[in-house]
């Protein structure tokens, strides 16, 4: 037995004997049970009479939709084809509650039912009142006498109505209570409907106000397009730069035509002398005139008739007669004499087109020439067209304008003259009459006056028992809590070596995470290295992201690719790594995983190969680094001993390095501060023993 369990069972026993005895107590209660029951029957016989002598009330509810839509048929003219929704926010729908609950709602609908001449409403048609009048001279309540009919008749409104939101909904419900069931019903529909017309009404006001500034634009924009048309046609008038077909001035469709017809005579011009040429060209060679132009000619195809027949002929005294016959040589002769009228027709026709050649080249010459006249008059025309084209745009400035402001008019006539605009929102449930009083409810206001009344007495008359007979008390020994030591964190685990008590140790990986923390931006990346292999390097990364993973987001990469170790802290052991995505292997999704103990997040190497220092060199590996430090608070790399990496890249990775020294020698130790510090590290951390007068300016140690 553990000492203190004696002490707290004797004050428990020493207590017992001043404990209540219940049993008493419940027949005092029942010798007194009349002093409890009486009061209680008569308390609910009052409570019966008076919820039955209470005026009952009856409450109606109607439920309006708030939608934010618009009828396609009514939207303009330019948003016709989008199907458009506008977002209905909380806050809208709030706002829609309290126009619900507008002065001015509530005077049109009292105005509309006749409320003002109910008794209901206005107390002072009900005549003088005793318990008012006291009230109203103590101060409790307002003198229904000294207010206007107004003022009473919208007090009674605004104690019987009720508008609130349905929750998670667009929904608004519209309570009303009154004696009279069907008046219940009839005002929560007359505010429904009253609210629904406010909207319209307001819509078609914003129209007939949008419709009525469009009318004095459009008249000054009517006036202003007449004076800029006018001095576009006065301007035309005084430069002659009138306008021709397609749009154009006259002066440059002439010089259009003219560049037309130059480039028709230059090319009737290279047909004719080309044509001539060809036709030289095969009377040169002697042999047959097989152009189509020549074939063409009238004399050439009677020609050619006549030298078929006679080749004809020819060939038919050939079978029967020699060569040397006279008629042979008559006929030879005759196909000779044609042969020869055929090429002084050939050259007559190459004649002809030389002489077309000619007439193109003078037309040419004379197109060029007027041409150039025609370019130095646009040369000359080109600022007052300049001019004209500013003034042309002025123009149709003023009249697109004006033309878009007419169709807005238009289109705010025709919706202001369709009659009721559409609202954005519509009546879902009407109130109907209630047959069921909401007040008073009879029954549980009996039972819970009946009940009250009960227990109350019952206290009563307890508490005089107890004051009148013995009263104990029960006794409790005081126990001394005890209290188990904590789990050590992670930080003190890793720093058993050289407790954070001790100035001697240097520092802490607690302190480490501390001063990260408040380096801000510049703590956000830092690489752990060790001063020799085996000396605890991962131990120390995953300590110190754990510590940082209590404020804040991070990440811990492995790029100790000579020896990984993070894999084994990991929820998934055999996800890819840094090594597989540099590779192309896998993506940022599956080579992300979980620690198990915290939440860090962390990067395993991953299948590392022979390449490890490809790897390391990697512009991809850079990149990845660097997205994974904008994503995270921190980006912790365990890089592994000094020796094993670059040390100049692994300072643009990360230029904070915590340096792991662990049993080491003073020697190693001061030179791979020295290595880091020319490398680029602008911190170099050093848990743990270490003499600052013998390490770079920039370590940070403990003294």
């Amino acid at each position: 037995m553990r000492a203190g369990e004696t002490d707290r069972n004797d004050g428990v026993d020493a207590a017992g004997g001043g404990e209540l005895d219940f049993g008493s107590l419940g027949r005092s209660l029942w010798r007194k049970k009349w002093w409890v029951l009486a009061p209680s029957l008569a308390v609910a016989l009052v409570a019966a009479v008076g919820v039955n002598l209470l005026t009952p009330k009856y409450k109606s509810e109607a439920r309006i939709l708030i939608e934010g839509r618009e009828n396609v048929f009514l939207r303009p003219e330019a948003d016709k084809n989008a199907e458009r929704e506008r977002n209905v926010d909380p806050e809208a729908v709030t706002s829609q509650v309290q126009l619900a609950l507008s002065r001015d709602l509530a005077r049109q609908v009292i105005r509309e039912l006749k409320l003002g001449e109910k008794p209901e409403f206005d107390p002072a048609l009900r005549g003088p009142s005793l318990v008012r009048t006291i009230l109203g001279f103590v101060g409790l309540a307002r003198d229904p006498l000294g207010m206007t009919p107004e003022e009473r008749v919208l007090d009674a409104y605004y104690e019987r109505i009720a508008v609130f939101p349905v929750d998670k909904s667009r929904v608004i419900a519209i309570e009303f209570q009154s004696q009279d069931p069907e008046l219940a019903a009839q005002v929560a529909n007359a505010i429904a409907d009253t609210y629904l017309q406010l909207q319209q009404a307001v819509r078609q006001e914003q129209t007939r106000l949008a419709g009525r500034w469009l009318a004095g634009e459009i008249e000054g924009l009517r006036k202003r397009v007449a004076e800029a048309e006018a001095k576009v046609e006065d301007f035309r008038g005084k430069t002659n730069l009138f306008i021709g077909t397609n749009n154009t001035t006259l002066s440059n469709q002439t010089l259009g035509e003219a560049n037309r017809d130059l480039a028709t005579a230059r090319a009737q011009k290279a047909e004719l002398e080309a044509k001539a040429r060809f036709i030289r060209e095969l009377l040169k060679r002697g042999g047959p005139i097989e152009a189509s132009d020549v074939l063409n000619s009238e004399v050439v195809r009677r020609l050619s008739e006549q030298r078929v027949t006679l080749q004809a002929q020819l060939a038919e005294q050939s079978s029967t007669l020699l060569g040397s016959h006279p008629r042979i040589k008559e006929l030879k002769a005759q196909v000779g004499d044609l042969d020869r009228q055929l090429r002084v027709e050939a050259e007559r026709v190459a004649r002809a087109f030389e002489n077309d050649a000619k007439i193109a080249s003078a037309r040419v010459e004379s197109l060029s020439s007027s041409l150039d006249q025609l370019k130095r008059q646009a040369s000359s025309n080109s600022g007052q067209d300049v001019e004209l084209r500013a003034l042309e745009r002025e123009a149709k400035a003023q009249r697109d304008l004006l033309e878009a402001y007419l169709a807005k008019y238009r289109e705010a006539t025709a919706r202001d003259s369709i009659g009721a605009a559409p609202s954005d929102a519509r009546i879902i449930s009407r109130a109907a009459a209630s047959n069921t009083p909401y007040f008073p409810k009879k029954l549980p206001i009996v039972l819970i006056a009946t009940l009250a009344t009960m227990f109350t007495m019952a206290g009563f008359v307890a508490t005089g028992e107890l004051l009148h007979g013995p009263l104990a008390t029960r006794g409790a020994a005081a126990v001394e809590p005890s209290f188990a030591r904590p789990d050590p964190e992670p930080g003190e685990a890793v720093s058993e070596a050289a407790p954070a008590n001790d100035e001697s140790a240097g520092l802490t990986i607690a302190d480490v995470a501390a001063g990260l923390r408040e380096a801000g931006e510049g703590g956000r990346r830092v690489a752990v290295m060790g001063a020799a292999r085996h000396v605890g390097t991962s131990v120390t990364a995953i300590a110190l992201a754990r510590l940082l993973a209590r404020e804040g987001r991070v990440i811990l990469v492995d790029l100790a690719l000579s020896g990984p170790n993070l894999a084994a802290i990991a929820i998934d052991p055999s996800a890819p790594g840094i090594a597989d995505l540099v590779r192309g292997a896998a993506s940022f999704g599956e080579i992300m995983t979980r620690d198990r103990r915290s939440r860090a997040h962390l990067v395993p190497a991953g299948r590392v190969g022979a390449d490890s220092a490809a790897i390391l060199m990697s512009e991809r590996l850079a990149i990845a680094l660097d997205a994974l430090a904008r994503s995270y608070d921190h980006l912790v790399i365990d890089a592994g001993a000094v020796g094993d990496f670059d040390a100049v890249r692994m300072a643009r990775f990360a230029p904070e390095a915590v340096l792991v020294a662990g049993p080491a020698a003073p020697e190693l130790v001061k030179e791979a501060c020295d290595q880091l510090s020319e490398s680029g590290f602008t911190d170099i951390w050093l848990p743990g023993n270490a003499a600052a007068s013998e390490l770079p300016e920039t370590t940070v140690a403990a003294a």
